[in-house]
Protein backbone atom coordinates (compact mmCIF):
# COMPACT_ATOMS: atom_id res chain seq x y z
CA UNK A 1 0.00 0.00 0.00
CA UNK A 2 1.22 3.50 -0.82
CA UNK A 3 2.86 5.41 2.02
CA UNK A 4 4.29 8.86 1.14
CA UNK A 5 6.85 8.63 3.94
CA UNK A 6 8.44 5.48 2.52
CA UNK A 7 11.33 5.48 0.08
CA UNK A 8 12.97 2.78 -2.05
CA UNK A 9 16.59 2.98 -3.18
CA UNK A 10 17.94 1.57 -6.44
CA UNK A 11 21.71 1.12 -6.61
CA UNK A 12 22.89 0.74 -10.21
CA UNK A 13 26.15 -1.06 -10.94
CA UNK A 14 26.46 -0.58 -14.71
CA UNK A 15 29.52 -2.74 -15.31
CA UNK A 16 29.48 -6.16 -16.97
CA UNK A 17 32.01 -8.74 -18.10
CA UNK A 18 30.36 -8.68 -21.53
CA UNK A 19 27.24 -7.24 -23.13
CA UNK A 20 24.47 -9.58 -24.24
CA UNK A 21 23.25 -9.13 -27.85
CA UNK A 22 19.63 -8.55 -26.78
CA UNK A 23 20.42 -5.95 -24.11
CA UNK A 24 19.49 -2.29 -24.62
CA UNK A 25 20.19 -1.10 -21.05
CA UNK A 26 23.01 1.26 -20.23
CA UNK A 27 26.06 -0.85 -19.45
CA UNK A 28 29.83 -0.59 -19.50
CA UNK A 29 31.97 -3.62 -20.26
CA UNK A 30 34.68 -3.03 -17.71
CA UNK A 31 34.71 -5.29 -14.64
CA UNK A 32 38.06 -3.97 -13.37
CA UNK A 33 36.99 -0.46 -12.38
CA UNK A 34 38.08 1.15 -9.14
CA UNK A 35 35.17 0.01 -7.02
CA UNK A 36 36.21 1.90 -3.91
CA UNK A 37 36.16 5.27 -5.68
CA UNK A 38 32.74 4.62 -7.23
CA UNK A 39 31.28 3.40 -3.95
CA UNK A 40 32.60 6.53 -2.23
CA UNK A 41 30.79 8.57 -4.89
CA UNK A 42 27.60 6.59 -4.18
CA UNK A 43 27.96 7.28 -0.47
CA UNK A 44 28.24 11.01 -1.16
CA UNK A 45 25.08 10.88 -3.28
CA UNK A 46 23.21 9.03 -0.54
CA UNK A 47 24.29 11.68 1.95
CA UNK A 48 22.87 14.42 -0.29
CA UNK A 49 19.59 12.58 -0.66
CA UNK A 50 19.31 12.12 3.07
CA UNK A 51 19.65 15.87 3.49
CA UNK A 52 16.92 16.38 0.88
CA UNK A 53 14.62 13.61 2.18
CA UNK A 54 15.52 13.24 5.86
CA UNK A 55 12.24 11.99 7.33
CA UNK A 56 11.75 8.97 5.07
CA UNK A 57 11.74 5.30 6.00
CA UNK A 58 13.60 2.97 3.64
CA UNK A 59 11.37 0.07 2.59
CA UNK A 60 13.69 -1.57 0.04
CA UNK A 61 17.18 -1.47 -1.46
CA UNK A 62 17.81 -3.02 -4.85
CA UNK A 63 21.24 -3.59 -6.39
CA UNK A 64 20.66 -3.82 -10.15
CA UNK A 65 22.74 -3.51 -13.26
CA UNK A 66 24.73 -4.20 -15.23
CA UNK A 67 26.10 -6.95 -13.06
CA UNK A 68 25.99 -5.96 -9.38
CA UNK A 69 27.42 -9.32 -8.35
CA UNK A 70 30.73 -7.93 -9.66
CA UNK A 71 30.69 -5.67 -6.60
CA UNK A 72 32.72 -7.11 -3.76
CA UNK A 73 30.55 -8.13 -0.79
CA UNK A 74 32.57 -5.65 1.27
CA UNK A 75 31.42 -2.80 -0.96
CA UNK A 76 27.85 -4.08 -0.96
CA UNK A 77 27.98 -4.00 2.84
CA UNK A 78 29.47 -0.51 2.79
CA UNK A 79 26.54 0.84 0.74
CA UNK A 80 23.94 -0.93 2.88
CA UNK A 81 25.57 0.29 6.10
CA UNK A 82 25.63 3.84 4.76
CA UNK A 83 21.89 3.73 4.06
CA UNK A 84 21.13 2.22 7.46
CA UNK A 85 23.17 4.96 9.09
CA UNK A 86 21.33 7.75 7.28
CA UNK A 87 17.63 6.85 7.43
CA UNK A 88 15.06 4.99 9.44
CA UNK A 89 14.72 1.43 8.15
CA UNK A 90 11.52 -0.58 7.83
CA UNK A 91 11.43 -3.64 10.07
CA UNK A 92 10.78 -5.91 7.10
CA UNK A 93 13.10 -4.13 4.64
CA UNK A 94 13.78 -6.02 1.41
CA UNK A 95 17.42 -5.84 0.25
CA UNK A 96 17.82 -7.45 -3.17
CA UNK A 97 20.77 -8.04 -5.45
CA UNK A 98 20.82 -9.30 -9.03
CA UNK A 99 23.54 -11.89 -9.59
CA UNK A 100 24.95 -13.32 -12.79
CA UNK A 101 26.07 -16.97 -12.78
CA UNK A 102 29.26 -15.95 -14.62
CA UNK A 103 30.48 -14.11 -11.51
CA UNK A 104 30.06 -17.10 -9.21
CA UNK A 105 32.76 -18.18 -6.79
CA UNK A 106 32.55 -20.70 -3.97
CA UNK A 107 31.38 -18.47 -1.11
CA UNK A 108 29.70 -15.67 -3.10
CA UNK A 109 26.15 -16.16 -1.90
CA UNK A 110 27.15 -16.68 1.72
CA UNK A 111 29.30 -13.55 1.53
CA UNK A 112 26.45 -11.52 0.05
CA UNK A 113 24.10 -12.67 2.79
CA UNK A 114 26.64 -11.62 5.42
CA UNK A 115 26.88 -8.26 3.64
CA UNK A 116 23.18 -7.68 4.26
CA UNK A 117 21.42 -9.03 1.17
CA UNK A 118 18.21 -10.86 2.12
CA UNK A 119 16.78 -11.46 -1.37
CA UNK A 120 18.83 -12.84 -4.25
CA UNK A 121 17.71 -12.63 -7.88
CA UNK A 122 19.61 -14.79 -10.37
CA UNK A 123 19.88 -13.92 -14.06
CA UNK A 124 19.46 -17.46 -15.37
CA UNK A 125 17.88 -16.44 -18.73
CA UNK A 126 17.71 -20.07 -19.85
CA UNK A 127 18.26 -23.62 -18.63
CA UNK A 128 19.02 -24.74 -22.19
CA UNK A 129 22.64 -24.53 -23.34
CA UNK A 130 21.76 -23.85 -26.99
CA UNK A 131 19.54 -20.95 -25.97
CA UNK A 132 22.18 -19.59 -23.62
CA UNK A 133 24.68 -19.51 -26.47
CA UNK A 134 22.16 -17.82 -28.74
CA UNK A 135 21.48 -15.20 -26.06
CA UNK A 136 25.18 -14.51 -25.71
CA UNK A 137 25.33 -15.64 -22.10
CA UNK A 138 28.76 -16.68 -20.84
CA UNK A 139 27.53 -19.30 -18.36
CA UNK A 140 26.03 -22.72 -19.08
CA UNK A 141 22.95 -24.46 -17.72
CA UNK A 142 24.98 -26.53 -15.25
CA UNK A 143 26.41 -23.40 -13.65
CA UNK A 144 22.98 -21.80 -13.46
CA UNK A 145 21.55 -24.88 -11.76
CA UNK A 146 24.43 -24.99 -9.28
CA UNK A 147 23.79 -21.33 -8.42
CA UNK A 148 20.07 -21.95 -7.98
CA UNK A 149 20.80 -24.79 -5.57
CA UNK A 150 23.07 -22.54 -3.52
CA UNK A 151 20.63 -19.63 -3.51
CA UNK A 152 17.68 -21.59 -2.15
CA UNK A 153 19.91 -23.03 0.57
CA UNK A 154 21.35 -19.64 1.51
CA UNK A 155 18.39 -17.23 1.26
CA UNK A 156 14.80 -17.49 2.39
CA UNK A 157 13.68 -15.12 -0.37
CA UNK A 158 14.84 -15.65 -3.95
CA UNK A 159 14.00 -15.05 -7.59
CA UNK A 160 15.19 -15.99 -11.06
CA UNK A 161 14.93 -14.27 -14.45
CA UNK A 162 14.40 -16.21 -17.67
CA UNK A 163 13.90 -15.15 -21.28
CA UNK A 164 11.52 -17.05 -23.55
CA UNK A 165 9.68 -16.71 -26.88
CA UNK A 166 12.84 -17.05 -28.92
CA UNK A 167 11.86 -17.07 -32.59
CA UNK A 168 11.80 -20.86 -33.13
CA UNK A 169 11.19 -21.96 -29.54
CA UNK A 170 8.61 -24.71 -29.14
CA UNK A 171 6.12 -24.87 -26.31
CA UNK A 172 7.40 -28.32 -25.36
CA UNK A 173 10.96 -27.02 -25.08
CA UNK A 174 9.92 -24.07 -22.94
CA UNK A 175 7.80 -26.37 -20.81
CA UNK A 176 10.88 -28.49 -20.04
CA UNK A 177 12.72 -25.39 -18.84
CA UNK A 178 9.84 -24.41 -16.58
CA UNK A 179 9.63 -27.96 -15.26
CA UNK A 180 13.35 -27.90 -14.45
CA UNK A 181 12.96 -24.54 -12.72
CA UNK A 182 10.18 -25.87 -10.48
CA UNK A 183 12.67 -28.20 -8.78
CA UNK A 184 14.18 -25.24 -6.91
CA UNK A 185 10.93 -24.00 -5.38
CA UNK A 186 11.79 -20.36 -5.92
CA UNK A 187 9.64 -17.76 -4.20
CA UNK A 188 9.56 -15.48 -7.23
CA UNK A 189 10.08 -15.82 -10.99
CA UNK A 190 10.44 -13.09 -13.65
CA UNK A 191 9.82 -14.26 -17.22
CA UNK A 192 10.45 -11.93 -20.14
CA UNK A 193 9.54 -12.48 -23.77
CA UNK A 194 12.47 -11.76 -26.07
CA UNK A 195 12.03 -8.42 -27.80
CA UNK A 196 14.40 -7.06 -30.42
CA UNK A 197 15.20 -3.48 -29.52
CA UNK A 198 16.98 -0.91 -31.72
CA UNK A 199 20.67 -0.38 -30.96
CA UNK A 200 21.14 -3.99 -29.91
CA UNK A 201 23.38 -6.52 -31.63
CA UNK A 202 20.34 -8.68 -32.41
CA UNK A 203 18.64 -5.77 -34.19
CA UNK A 204 21.74 -4.96 -36.21
CA UNK A 205 22.06 -8.61 -37.26
CA UNK A 206 18.43 -8.86 -38.32
CA UNK A 207 17.36 -11.33 -35.61
CA UNK A 208 13.57 -11.54 -35.52
CA UNK A 209 11.20 -11.87 -32.58
CA UNK A 210 8.70 -14.70 -32.35
CA UNK A 211 5.48 -14.32 -34.32
CA UNK A 212 2.99 -12.32 -32.24
CA UNK A 213 0.27 -15.00 -32.14
CA UNK A 214 2.75 -17.73 -31.23
CA UNK A 215 4.23 -15.52 -28.52
CA UNK A 216 0.73 -14.92 -27.12
CA UNK A 217 0.10 -18.68 -27.01
CA UNK A 218 3.38 -19.19 -25.18
CA UNK A 219 2.50 -16.40 -22.74
CA UNK A 220 -0.83 -18.04 -21.94
CA UNK A 221 0.82 -21.43 -21.57
CA UNK A 222 3.32 -19.93 -19.13
CA UNK A 223 0.63 -18.24 -17.04
CA UNK A 224 -1.47 -21.38 -16.80
CA UNK A 225 1.51 -23.60 -16.03
CA UNK A 226 2.77 -21.44 -13.17
CA UNK A 227 -0.71 -20.86 -11.79
CA UNK A 228 -1.09 -24.64 -11.50
CA UNK A 229 2.23 -24.71 -9.60
CA UNK A 230 1.03 -22.17 -7.03
CA UNK A 231 2.52 -18.98 -8.49
CA UNK A 232 0.34 -15.88 -8.71
CA UNK A 233 0.70 -13.88 -11.91
CA UNK A 234 0.74 -10.57 -10.06
CA UNK A 235 2.40 -8.42 -12.76
CA UNK A 236 2.71 -8.70 -16.53
CA UNK A 237 6.06 -10.54 -16.39
CA UNK A 238 6.25 -11.57 -12.73
CA UNK A 239 5.03 -14.52 -10.69
CA UNK A 240 5.30 -15.16 -6.97
CA UNK A 241 4.17 -17.52 -4.26
CA UNK A 242 1.90 -15.92 -1.67
CA UNK A 243 3.56 -13.07 0.22
CA UNK A 244 6.70 -12.97 -1.94
CA UNK A 245 5.95 -10.25 -4.46
CA UNK A 246 8.84 -7.88 -5.10
CA UNK A 247 8.46 -5.02 -2.60
CA UNK A 248 10.90 -2.87 -4.53
CA UNK A 249 9.35 -3.31 -7.98
CA UNK A 250 5.86 -2.74 -6.59
CA UNK A 251 7.11 0.69 -5.56
CA UNK A 252 7.61 1.50 -9.25
CA UNK A 253 4.35 0.00 -10.39
CA UNK A 254 2.21 1.51 -7.62
CA UNK A 255 3.62 5.03 -7.69
CA UNK A 256 5.84 5.12 -4.61
CA UNK A 257 8.88 7.34 -4.21
CA UNK A 258 12.32 6.00 -5.06
CA UNK A 259 15.79 7.32 -5.77
CA UNK A 260 18.44 5.93 -8.11
CA UNK A 261 22.15 5.87 -7.36
CA UNK A 262 24.64 5.25 -10.19
CA UNK A 263 25.05 6.07 -13.88
CA UNK A 264 21.75 6.13 -15.79
CA UNK A 265 19.80 5.54 -12.55
CA UNK A 266 16.69 7.62 -12.01
CA UNK A 267 13.93 8.14 -9.47
CA UNK A 268 10.58 9.72 -8.69
CA UNK A 269 10.14 11.86 -5.59
CA UNK A 270 7.43 14.08 -4.14
CA UNK A 271 8.88 17.11 -2.39
CA UNK A 272 7.37 20.37 -1.17
CA UNK A 273 4.13 19.72 -2.99
CA UNK A 274 5.69 18.89 -6.36
CA UNK A 275 6.61 15.75 -8.29
CA UNK A 276 10.13 15.36 -9.64
CA UNK A 277 11.95 13.03 -11.97
CA UNK A 278 15.29 12.51 -10.25
CA UNK A 279 18.31 11.85 -12.47
CA UNK A 280 21.71 10.81 -11.19
CA UNK A 281 23.85 12.31 -9.83
CA UNK A 282 21.54 15.01 -8.45
CA UNK A 283 19.30 16.55 -11.09
CA UNK A 284 15.59 17.05 -10.45
CA UNK A 285 13.09 17.83 -13.21
CA UNK A 286 9.61 19.00 -12.18
CA UNK A 287 6.68 16.94 -13.47
CA UNK A 288 3.16 18.24 -13.96
CA UNK A 289 0.26 16.48 -12.29
CA UNK A 290 -0.82 15.20 -15.72
CA UNK A 291 2.66 13.81 -16.48
CA UNK A 292 2.70 11.98 -13.17
CA UNK A 293 -0.84 10.72 -13.76
CA UNK A 294 0.15 9.23 -17.12
CA UNK A 295 3.07 7.42 -15.47
CA UNK A 296 0.76 6.04 -12.79
CA UNK A 297 -1.63 4.78 -15.48
CA UNK A 298 1.12 3.14 -17.53
CA UNK A 299 2.66 1.41 -14.54
CA UNK A 300 -0.44 0.68 -12.48
CA UNK A 301 -2.22 -1.42 -15.08
CA UNK A 302 0.81 -3.73 -15.21
CA UNK A 303 -0.18 -5.11 -11.80
CA UNK A 304 -2.98 -7.64 -11.47
CA UNK A 305 -4.64 -5.66 -8.66
CA UNK A 306 -4.70 -2.64 -10.96
CA UNK A 307 -4.97 1.04 -10.07
CA UNK A 308 -6.47 2.09 -6.76
CA UNK A 309 -8.43 5.22 -7.70
CA UNK A 310 -8.12 6.82 -4.25
CA UNK A 311 -4.37 6.32 -4.12
CA UNK A 312 -4.07 7.55 -7.71
CA UNK A 313 -5.69 10.84 -6.67
CA UNK A 314 -3.67 10.97 -3.47
CA UNK A 315 -0.44 10.79 -5.46
CA UNK A 316 -1.11 13.06 -8.45
CA UNK A 317 -4.11 15.09 -7.30
CA UNK A 318 -6.24 14.15 -10.30
CA UNK A 319 -9.21 11.83 -10.72
CA UNK A 320 -8.38 8.79 -12.81
CA UNK A 321 -11.40 9.30 -15.08
CA UNK A 322 -10.24 12.85 -15.85
CA UNK A 323 -7.05 11.65 -17.55
CA UNK A 324 -8.36 8.76 -19.64
CA UNK A 325 -10.60 8.43 -22.68
CA UNK A 326 -13.92 7.34 -21.14
CA UNK A 327 -15.33 6.10 -24.46
CA UNK A 328 -12.29 3.89 -25.03
CA UNK A 329 -12.55 2.70 -21.43
CA UNK A 330 -16.16 1.64 -21.98
CA UNK A 331 -15.23 -0.20 -25.18
CA UNK A 332 -12.44 -2.07 -23.40
CA UNK A 333 -14.72 -3.06 -20.54
CA UNK A 334 -17.34 -4.32 -22.97
CA UNK A 335 -14.68 -6.39 -24.71
CA UNK A 336 -13.36 -7.84 -21.43
CA UNK A 337 -9.96 -6.15 -21.63
CA UNK A 338 -10.44 -3.99 -18.54
CA UNK A 339 -12.56 -4.33 -15.45
CA UNK A 340 -13.67 -1.49 -13.20
CA UNK A 341 -15.38 -1.16 -9.84
CA UNK A 342 -15.82 1.69 -7.37
CA UNK A 343 -12.24 1.50 -6.12
CA UNK A 344 -10.08 -0.05 -8.88
CA UNK A 345 -9.37 -0.19 -12.60
CA UNK A 346 -7.60 -3.37 -13.70
CA UNK A 347 -6.55 -5.27 -16.78
CA UNK A 348 -8.23 -8.62 -17.31
CA UNK A 349 -6.54 -11.91 -18.19
CA UNK A 350 -6.95 -11.06 -21.88
CA UNK A 351 -6.08 -7.42 -21.29
CA UNK A 352 -2.57 -8.30 -20.14
CA UNK A 353 -1.85 -9.55 -23.65
CA UNK A 354 -2.67 -6.15 -25.16
CA UNK A 355 -1.54 -3.83 -22.41
CA UNK A 356 0.65 -1.54 -24.51
CA UNK A 357 -2.17 -0.95 -26.98
CA UNK A 358 -4.69 -0.48 -24.17
CA UNK A 359 -2.68 2.19 -22.36
CA UNK A 360 -1.88 4.09 -25.56
CA UNK A 361 -5.60 4.22 -26.39
CA UNK A 362 -6.66 5.27 -22.89
CA UNK A 363 -4.36 8.24 -22.45
CA UNK A 364 -5.79 11.64 -23.44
Amino acid sequence: MYNPRELAIYVHWPFCKSKCPYCDFYKEVNPRVNQDDIVAEYEDALQKYQELLPQRTIKSIFFGGGTPSLLTPQNVAKIIDKIIGLWSIADNIEISLEANPNTHYQTMFKDLKLAGINRLSLGVQSLNDDNLRFLGRTHNAATAKMCLEEIVKTFSNHSADLIYALQLQKTSEWGKELEALMAYKLKHISLYQLTIEPNTVFFKHGIKAMDTEKAADLYNFTRDYLNDKGYEHYEVSNFAVKGCQSVHNLTYWQGGDYIGIGKSAHGRIFLNGKHYAAEYPFKHIALTAKERAVELLLMGLRVKSGIDKNIFKQICGLDLLDVINVEKLQYMKENSLLTENITHLSATYNGFLLLDAITSELII
